[in-house]
């Protein structure tokens, strides 16, 4: 499977974040009008394992406000996915950003995942997690095997 990487911060004349997954100069797909479709961006647990809190918050809502899906390797940890919906709620305009819809399989500890579980260290993030504008994404179904969801197009 082909890696996606980043451009490298060290080179000057990128001008770009690599932590933005739109920010890729060569990549001018996103912004051609023809191109009829809904992006999807699909972030590794390595890309955002060393990334603060509002970074991977940053790094979220920006590609939601832009109208893309974002679909987590590893979700958020409980305090992230808590201070996600905090900061998103502060972002609600009800002319332009509705809000997100976001569903996540449970982690493995998830059996644990009480007050008790915390306690004893068994507090593991979500696994994959999937994230995208409140009025194009609608979760059909989910269990603990499965997310089915209906993304729209505006």
């Amino acid at each position: 499977m082909p890696e996606i990487t980043a451009n490298d911060d060290s080179d000057p004349t990128s001008g770009g974040d690599p932590t933005d997954p739109g920010d890729d100069p060569g990549d001018e797909s996103g912004d051609d009008p023809s191109i009829d479709g809904i992006q999807i961006d699909m972030i590794s647990a390595e890309r955002i394992e060393g990334m603060r809190t509002m970074e991977k918050i940053r790094l979220i809502l920006d590609g939601v406000h832009d109208g893309n899906i974002v679909i987590l390797e590893q979700g958020l940890d409980p305090d992230e996915e808590s201070k996600l919906i905090e900061v998103t709620m502060s972002e609600i305009n009800p002319d332009g950003f509705t809000g997100i819809e976001i569903e996540s399989y449970p982690g493995e500890g998830s059996n644990d995942s009480g007050l008790l579980g915390r306690l004893m260290g068994r507090d593991e993030p979500n696994k994959l997690t999937v994230i995208g504008p409140a009025n194009r994404i609608e979760t059909l179904h989910k269990d603990e095997k499965l997310i089915s969801t209906l993304i729209t197009r505006t």
